[in-house]
């Protein structure tokens, strides 16, 4: 007898109780999500009695999520400088909350950092080792609907508390800083017994044209779903920009749409769809899930190189870690908007997620503004890699990392990138990992024995047959692509290599699609020559010109990923340090000369910036400097603050021709001269005191005066409005003298108060070297600016109208500024 028909009418019954009123947005892809970010309790210590819900946790600190605790303590030359000098350990969490009715409720953590276990009331629900995987469970069977289980003396009424241990003791487990606890959101999930599979909803493009669109999409049901698959009917719908909806399907999983005269997502205009899904059981939604969209093409050729909706172009990436300096990993949304849109406006226009899945919202932004994004599955295979403890390659190295679990998790960990990230437009490459094959680190091969030639990372010395042999490479990367291609097929699968003249050697290159190259511009031509069907690119790339025009001059090598596009934390050197400063931005959001220069170099805008140092002439060396006529620098602060009648290289970096230099209205200088190595004019003046200007063929200007004495503060830019509790504000602090001029040599001690409800997230200087507390109110500025970070707290009830709060800005002899944050209604 086929049960199926009364089943699905008894489980019609169960579900006519239970009517989904959808959100828009939902990390896991169904349900409705409730954020759980707030009224976290937090302890740096190991205690095993924090799994009972009776556990009085009523002292531990109260924190909110995102959570990063490395960052809030103090730096230490005894912790690892792979780490940015901070340390880990091992961390609890808790905190209490009620559900609503619902059939299923699930909690899901976008991050946690790492070896995290999680527990509800008491109930061990799940473990997952890596830190940068999503992690979803399922808690029905834990909750405790009426509210009446034990909790914390000060946990009110809520009936349920879930407690999460992190376990991050093995603090140097990365080559750079990873941040430490529950780094991302967290989400309550409420659904019906029926709904989709986790990230169940995907699309993918049968045909593109001016005229017309065809677009696929496919459903997954989650498992209970599964069972009752044909007493449930589904619909698609696809909105465009405006919300209109512009194409319906119903059916069953599977479903063909068509939109006429569509909109392309490119680069310069990245319009979005959104694709919506519905489960319809008896006339009644009971699951449905919105995503994005966006109509655009990939073609990779290797002799061609990449082409956006059929148009050929060169990528003009870079590699981004996921932490924004005193903030550490806990990265709020509008920083990185305010990060990615500085990257877009210097010309870039892709993103290596380095080496890891980034937090959600980071592919969403990068959807939006127009960036393609290369998605990265790992740093570390079955063997660990060196970590320096002592500064970037320096020393004794440390052995700590993810090897120990990649066996058991990192299929799980791969597709859960997929299946997670598979519906951003902007993805255009899954790489299944960075520098995995590293000569000697830790594999080796015969053709080490064949002196350097081609390898630009350190060899550790040659043929090493004790260590792992290099052919192992070649068939996980095998394993690996099989995995991405099996949930998504519509993208190229890539890895970016460290020994291409190693791995050559193994089956790594034919494994993937696209192979990346790290620092190794010098075999373009000749792979090329050897390897015809071969597909290459730079995945990870210094920012000299002459790796830039390996890439430019060649048709078959679409695009390069520059090392890196923001300062970040940890790969840091000797202490005192705190990171590395190989970005065009700093760790502050600030552009760096570097960041001009290669605006110069990429930027389809008119671009015009100076930049100055002093010249060493003849007779005038100093001890053990030399002479430097010939140096032109890419790194040039713009300053005008010398002694009168020194000389003083001026450089111009800019997209245009040639340029003209004024001091003071009247033109000095000349032709400017043209250094081929590096692309850049200059000019060899004598200083004298007031306003330089530049003036570039394309019309495109800039200006630098001279500053005298720190004379004030000024709020150069910030957020007027904060809306809701967790937003956070910028603002950007100059010192000036007195005549408005920002002092670009101060480092003036500045102070911040904030009045309540705002807080004081952290204070940013940019200074990859500065190893003070990053909890403190008071930072000393870099280059005459501070950015300070200001979240809106949580308001009581009474202030929940439209009000105000004040931000204090001081310094010792300097005159203060304020500034006034409204609160509440848009």
């Amino acid at each position: 007898m086929n049960t199926k028909p009364r089943l699905a009418t008894l489980l019609l019954l169960a579900v006519l109780t239970y009517n989904v009123d959808a959100q828009p947005y939902s990390p896991a892809g169904f349900g409705t999500a409730t954020q759980l970010n707030d009224s976290w309790r937090f302890t740096l210590a190991d205690d095993s009695a924090a799994i009972a819900p009776s556990f009085d946790d009523s002292r531990w600190q109260h924190v909110s999520l995102p959570h990063d605790w490395s960052r809030t303590l103090p730096m230490s030359p005894d912790a690892g400088s792979c780490q940015g000098y901070l340390h880990g350990g091992i961390g609890w969490y808790r905190c209490h909350f009620d559900t609503p009715a619902a059939e299923r409720t699930y909690i899901y953590f976008e991050g946690i950092y790492n070896r995290a276990t999680v527990y509800v009331n008491g109930h061990r629900v799940g473990y997952r080792p890596s830190g940068y995987a999503p992690q979803l469970y399922d808690i029905t069977p834990y909750i405790n609907a009426s509210g009446s289980a034990a909790h914390g003396n000060d946990s009110g009424s809520k009936g349920n508390v879930v407690s999460v241990r992190v376990d991050h003791s093995r603090e140097n487990d990365s080559r750079w800083y990873t941040g430490s606890g529950i780094n991302r959101p967290a989400w309550l999930i409420s659904a019906s017994q029926i709904h989709l599979a986790p990230w169940g909803t995907s699309w993918r493009i049968a045909g593109l044209s001016s005229k017309k669109a065809v677009v696929e999409v496919s459903l997954e049901l989650s498992d209970e779903a599964s069972k009752y698959k044909s007493a449930i009917s589904t619909k698609v719908e696809i909105l465009n920009a405006e919300g209109d909806i512009i194409a319906t399907k119903k059916g069953g999983l599977k479903h063909t749409l068509e939109i006429k005269n569509p909109h392309l997502w490119a680069l310069s205009s990245p319009y979005l769809y959104r694709i919506r899904a519905s489960l319809t059981l008896a006339g009644r939604t009971v699951d449905s899930s919105e995503i994005p969209l966006g109509l655009r093409t990939f073609e990779f050729s290797p002799t061609r190189g990449f082409a956006l909706n059929g148009e050929w172009m060169k990528v003009k990436g870079v590699c981004v870690h996921d932490d924004a300096g005193v903030l550490g990993t806990a990265v709020p949304p509008s920083i990185w908007r305010s990060r990615l849109a500085t990257l877009k406006s210097l010309g870039v226009n892709a993103i290596r997620m380095s080496h890891n899945p980034h937090t959600p919202v980071v592919y969403a932004l990068c959807d939006s503004l127009g960036l393609l994004v290369m998605d990265e599955a790992s740093d570390e295979w079955e063997l660990p890699k060196r970590k320096w403890l002592k500064g970037w390659n320096q020393g004794t190295p440390g052995y700590e990392g993810s090897y120990d679990f990649f066996e058991e998790w990192i299929d799980r960990d791969v597709a859960d990138m997929v299946r997670r990230d598979r519906c951003h437009p902007s993805v255009f490459l899954w790489s299944i990992g960075n520098e995995v094959d590293y000569p000697n680190d830790p594999y080796s091969h015969p053709i080490l024995d064949g002196g350097s030639e081609g390898f630009t990372q350190p060899m550790y010395g040659g043929y090493k047959p004790s260590q792992p042999n290099a052919e192992r490479i070649g068939m996980i990367a095998h394993r690996l692509a099989k995995v991405v291609r099996s949930l998504d097929d519509s993208r190229a699968v890539t890895g970016a290599l460290a020994g291409v003249v190693m791995s050559n050697q193994t089956a790594y290159p034919e494994a993937v699609d696209v192979v990346g190259y790290n620092y190794t511009e010098g075999r373009y031509a000749e792979d090329h020559k050897r390897y015809p069907a071969r597909v290459i690119y730079g995945s990870e790339n210094r920012h000299d010109l002459q790796a830039w025009q390996a890439v430019r001059d060649n048709d078959f090598i679409f695009g390069q990923f520059l090392w890196t596009g923001i300062d970040y934390m940890g790969e840091s050197g000797a202490w005192p340090a705190r990171g590395s400063e190989a970005g065009l931005v700093d760790m502050a959001g600030y552009v760096k000369p570097l960041g001009h220069y290669r605006a110069a170099l990429w930027s389809d805008h008119p671009v015009c910036y100076i930049g100055t140092y002093p010249m060493v002439m003849p007779g005038r060396q100093g001890r053990g400097r030399g002479r430097r006529d010939s140096y032109v620098s890419a790194y040039a602060p713009a300053v005008w603050n010398y002694e009168e009648g020194q000389t003083i290289r001026v450089v111009c970096y800019t997209n245009a021709e040639t340029a003209r230099l004024f001091l003071n209205g009247k033109e000095v200088g000349g032709e400017p001269q043209h250094d081929r190595q590096t692309d850049i004019l200059y000019w060899d003046i004598d200083y004298s005191e007031g306003t330089l200007r530049c003036e570039a063929s394309n019309k495109a200007t800039a200006e630098i005066r001279t500053s005298g004495l720190p004379a004030a503060l000024r709020i150069a830019a910030g957020t007027e409005r904060l809306v809701k509790p967790g937003d956070v504000a910028e603002f950007d602090i100059e010192v000036t003298d007195a005549e408005g001029t920002l002092v670009t040599r101060s480092d003036a001690s500045i102070t911040c108060i904030a009045e309540p409800p705002l807080r004081l997230l952290g204070l940013e200087n940019g200074d990859a070297r500065d190893t003070s507390d990053k909890s403190s109110f008071i930072r000393h500025a870099k280059s005459g600016r501070l950015k300070a970070y200001v979240e809106l707290g949580s308001m009581p009830q009474a202030t929940a109208e439209p009000a105000t709060a004040r931000v204090y800005f001081s310094s010792p002899l300097l005159k203060s500024t304020n500034t006034t944050v409204h609160i509440g209604a848009e």
